[in-house]
């Protein structure tokens, strides 16, 4: 055990995840996880979010440009990521909801932040029927619409900018002979990202490429690219990458460097997430 995991584990630190694409409906499914769980803060976008009121961070909606949004997400800036950091300390958080695309997504989002793996992840589709989910799909993809599980009042004095709208959410609540209280309302705000706007924008199978030979060539110009194959499944690109080595390097220590160097310097600065690197190494040369 790690001595930040131990440390979590000593004040009863309990990190959950809900993980699912983007545009899946995490985001609007939120505040119905936490209270399942009782959890009082989220991190969601680059925010830290308790009960209805921004603590910090800055969200990722306000981004210009689609990769930014990515970094921001993932906490990329050191100052914003030790500040959010800080405030869970401050704040003795015993659990909270991360919100993420993939495993390695709230994994990494987890150490980022000093905070112990998640123990529970729930998945979107858990959740949510498909026909919810596929309804969330179409309305990011066609109107651009997101949500952050905040009410108005925060968005508005943080992020004017980009508020489109109000969701409001009434749920039924009983009193102890079966007699109906006044309903919960759940407030959450649509937004209309900055990079949404402007378009998407992407990385091409051939810009990847020619960042994984230039890495490579960095790390150790000697070491031959015989073949690079690319897969992107939603969650984050995987590499298959086939390579001969000269002889006399030290292939368990220096390719599993290799590895982490690849992964560390493209999301870097690109900001999409790398869920796998496999190296094969076909020969060994002189």
């Amino acid at each position: 055990m790690m001595f930040k995991d131990f440390f979590w584990a000593l004040r009863g630190m309990k990190v959950y995840a809900l993980v699912g694409e983007s545009g899946t409906g995490k985001s609007f499914r939120a505040k119905l996880v936490a209270q399942k769980y009782d959890i009082e803060y989220i991190i969601d976008d680059g925010l830290l979010i308790k009960n209805n009121r921004i603590l910090a961070g800055h969200s990722a909606k306000k981004e210009e440009t689609f990769l930014a949004a990515v970094k921001a997400a993932l906490f990329d800036d050191k100052t914003e990521r030790d500040m959010v950091a800080r405030k869970l300390q401050v704040e003795k958080v015993k659990k909270v909801l991360i919100l993420g695309t993939s495993e390695k997504m709230v994994n990494k989002i987890s150490a980022r932040l000093q905070l112990p793996p998640p123990s529970k992840i729930i998945k979107i589709e858990d959740i949510s029927t498909r026909e919810e989910i596929e309804k969330a799909i179409r309305t990011r993809k066609i109107e651009g619409k997101h949500v952050i599980p905040v009410p108005s009042i925060e968005i508005k004095r943080n992020y004017p900018t980009i508020f489109h709208d109000t969701i409001r959410i009434f749920k039924k609540k009983w009193g102890p002979k079966g007699i109906g209280a006044a309903p919960q309302v759940h407030e959450k705000s649509v937004v209309r990202p900055e990079y949404s706007k402007r378009g998407k924008v992407s990385i091409s199978e051939a810009a990847l490429s020619q960042m994984v030979i230039h890495c490579i060539d960095e790390y150790n110009a000697n070491i031959r690219i015989k073949k690079l194959i690319i897969k992107d499944d939603n969650a984050g690109y995987r590499l298959v990458i086939t390579i001969d080595v000269p002889y006399g390097t030290q292939l368990a220590g220096n390719i599993h460097d290799l590895q982490q160097y690849l992964i560390d310097n493209i999301e870097r600065f690109t900001g999409i997430l790398i869920e796998e690197v496999n190296i094969i190494i076909d020969k060994i040369i002189q």
